[in-house]
């Protein structure tokens, strides 16, 4: 009786200790819940005109981000921040204590950058003849006196790979936007690219960097500082004057950012171009990462002109390697690109309808990168 009893007593709290497991998982990993951002707002410098701070997707920002009992604002305050983003003084990011990141790596040792174009025109005297005095709307191609995307459908390798790629070229940098599931902060809040492209306007849209999948790296919507953690994982940033950076996440620092103007920044990577804008043959990802799949990647031509791609596979089309990717955006002539979110995340929305075929039917994610129309 006592053997049995004693049984009895051990299954109730094998069941009881599964149910706080499952309940604990449940409100950390699955269930949507805000995230405490930093709020930081980053002015734009060629604003002219008094306008209201940039769009902040939805979050409750105050004027300044609050650490313990300091108050940091964008122009002082801020050499904690610039520690938490670079990692530990041992050289290491955080995310490395707990079994390394979880997105796509670094394709870059630190203090790497990609090159950056000398040319001080302004983005809104570039590019002239590539605008029109009225909007003009085609089945491939949209353009107005601010912007102009143009979309294709490509082959690789003999008809083996299908892509998509968008072919944007922009009078305001403001115009290439992001956009956050449920216009929230958080973990756990997904939305459909449509969806968020649709609340948005946008021309075209694809999925970001899934911010809200981890802890890790930066995160900076649309000139707001939600986070700055520290991470392995390569940073992309784009900053107000048009042009882009892609950086180690060791070499990413808050009070760069906000001193040179940042408007996006995303955490995933790697890398796909060295700073001399050519191809990188190995990676040092895990195997699932660099092996054959669906992905999407930004690349950066000069400020004013970038492209969006979408690659599908797992079906029709065989999907591409991290190698042969990077071959692709140095054929395209880029400086700069960039890995973000792929698999069954990899969707392109153009004029309100998906064009690609996401793998799985393509799955909700916490945040899009699009392009759409600004006053």
């Amino acid at each position: 009786m006592k053997k049995r009893s004693f049984l009895k007593s051990l299954l109730v709290d094998l069941l009881c200790a599964g149910l706080a497991l499952t309940i604990f998982a449940l409100f950390h990993h699955v269930l949507p819940r805000q995230r405490q951002s930093l709020g930081i707002v980053i002015p734009n410098p060629y604003r002219t005109e008094d306008a209201d701070a940039p769009d902040s997707q939805g979050a409750e920002l105050p004027p300044a981000a609050s650490i313990g009992s300091e108050s940091l604002t964008a122009s002082a305050g801020m050499s904690d921040l610039s520690l938490s983003a670079k990692g530990s003084r041992n050289g290491r990011s955080g995310s490395s204590s707990r079994g390394g990141s979880s997105k796509g790596g670094s394709a870059l040792e630190d203090g790497d950058e990609t090159e950056q174009n000398e040319d001080a025109t302004p983005i809104a005297e570039k590019f002239a003849d590539m605008y029109t005095e009225e909007t003009v709307v085609t089945p491939g191609s949209y353009t107005s006196p601010n912007v102009s995307v143009t979309v294709t459908e490509e082959t690789l390798d003999n008809g083996r790979i299908t892509y998509y790629l968008a072919d944007i070229y922009l009078r305001d940098v403001t115009a290439f936007q992001t956009a956050l599931a449920r216009n929230t902060y958080g973990s756990g809040y997904r939305d459909g690219i449509s969806d968020m492209a649709a609340l948005a306007n946008a021309l075209v849209a694809v999925n970001g960097d899934y911010y809200g999948n981890t802890n890790e790296g930066v995160v900076i919507r649309n000139g707001v500082i939600y986070r700055a953690n520290p991470t392995d994982c390569d940073v992309c940033v784009l900053y107000y004057d048009g042009s882009m950076r892609v950086m180690s996440g060791s070499s990413f620092s808050v009070e760069d950012a906000i001193a040179d103007g940042a408007w996006q920044a995303w955490t995933f990577g790697p890398a796909l171009l060295d700073g001399g804008g050519n191809a990188i043959g190995s990676f040092s990802s895990t195997g699932r990462i660099i092996s054959a799949n669906p992905r999407t990647a930004i690349g950066y031509y000069e400020p004013g002109h970038y492209c969006l791609v979408v690659v599908d596979g797992r079906g029709d089309s065989a999907g591409i390697t991290l190698p042969r990717l990077s071959e692709l955006f140095e054929d395209l002539g880029c400086a700069a690109a960039y890995n973000l979110d792929g698999g069954n995340s990899s969707v392109m929305v153009w004029q309100g309808d998906v064009i690609n075929d996401p793998s799985g039917g393509g799955r909700e994610s916490s945040d899009a990168v699009l392009i759409a129309e600004v006053n």
